[in-house]
């Protein structure tokens, strides 16, 4: 049967598999390599080299999530070979410290194996193998040179789908936007990581404060999601077809979640950092990863609704517009204090989304009662 008939044959709706949340579990692991890296190199070349990294791990995990929507990935020879992926991107992840330093062979071995295994199931972009090849090669040039090769990587993988006709490929619409919600929730998973790692055993007034806050602000970024954004999309991509629909998944979903999982794992860098240091100012970058962080994933949203609904979210657009502006308080202040300013500046924007618009929000939520 070829993969095109494969396709045909497994592309209807179905639930996301545990082989499939298997799989994501090294994902996750692999996120908070990403803020241990940051944490361990606060300067603004550690925040190009961890933005590098998940934008790397993210388009393996973005490729596989086309793939798991396309195919059943849970019998026979495909388990065997997601579980060989999965095996190998544990290699990737246990390498991501490491990516630009010792571990570069690793990372760059592990990742082309991750891509090789990818396109045993799934033939996609022609230009899927040159991104992975070069990192590999960045892995034995050092200094500016390899930071070059890793940008020129990547612009290839992100720019491929984009110039490259999208016609005959298919998606389970319903399957796709759940596999990138539990994306994000998994995402939002290590922010609550980064407050257990953060806290540690000194649980004083103001580090279970900052926990609060921290808590406080990952529930707001979870119900800016969860609560009507990502029912929009679902909809919006379950009534599109053919290759509008692919645009849409790629545009909305493929690229349009990096952003908003860069966002978290750049707040979850500034909380892990703050939790650490209540009472003392914060340092230039996990200042602005703090404010920046939550006003990227905000930014990322709207972008996000505007490509599936059409329309701004001005709530959004000047929550993410007072969180930047809200950065050079965030450098002389306590870290606890501008947590809290975070905090309020999220939890405002839910409220006033939860109650200014209750009326809209419950036919969104319920069409069924819509009238």
């Amino acid at each position: 049967m070829s993969a095109t008939e494969r396709e045909i044959e497994h592309g209807d709706e179905h639930q996301v598999t545990p082989l499939e949340l298997f799989f994501d579990l090294v994902f996750v692991f692999a996120i908070t390599q990403v803020t241990s890296l940051l944490t361990h190199d606060p300067t603004w070349g550690g925040v190009l080299r961890g933005t590098l990294v998940l934008a790397a791990i993210w388009w393996a995990w973005t490729g596989y999530a086309w793939l798991t929507s396309t195919l059943n990935v849970d019998e026979g020879g495909v388990r065997l070979v997601m579980l060989a992926a999965m095996g190998t991107m544990l290699g990737v992840a246990l390498a991501v410290p490491g990516a630009f330093g010792d571990d570069a062979a690793l990372f760059g071995f592990a990742f082309l194996v991750v891509r090789v295994l990818h396109l045993v199931l799934y033939a996609n972009v022609p230009t899927e193998l040159l991104g992975a090849v070069l990192l590999v090669v960045a892995a034995f040039v050092g200094g500016d040179a390899r930071i070059a090769i890793w940008m020129l990587a990547l612009a290839i993988d992100y720019v491929g789908p984009a110039v490259v006709a999208l016609r005959g490929w298919r998606i389970a619409p319903e399957h796709f936007a759940e596999r990138h919600g539990l994306i994000v929730l998994i995402a939002l998973g290590e922010s609550i990581i980064a407050i257990g790692v953060g806290a540690g055993f000194d649980l004083g007034a103001g580090v279970i404060s900052a926990a609060a806050l921290g808590i406080v602000v990952v529930s707001a970024l979870w119900w800016l999601y969860f609560d009507v954004a990502a029912i929009f999309a679902r909809r919006r991509l379950t009534q599109a077809s053919g290759v509008e629909q692919a645009q849409l998944a790629r545009d909305a979903y493929s690229y349009l979640h990096l952003p908003m999982v860069a966002g978290i794992a750049l707040f979850a860098f500034g909380l892990e950092t703050t939790l650490h240091h209540v009472g003392d100012a914060l340092h230039t970058v996990p200042g602005v990863a703090l404010c920046g962080g939550a006003a990227l994933y905000l930014l990322a949203h709207v972008a996000f609704l505007v490509r599936t609904t059409g329309r701004v979210f001005r709530r959004r657009t000047l929550g993410a517009i007072v969180l930047i502006a809200l950065i050079p308080a965030a450098l002389v202040i306590p870290a606890l204090a501008a947590l809290s300013l975070v905090a309020a500046v999220c939890s405002l924007v839910v409220a006033y989304e939860a109650i200014g618009r209750r009326e809209s929000r419950y036919r969104i939520r319920h069409p069924e009662h819509a009238g």
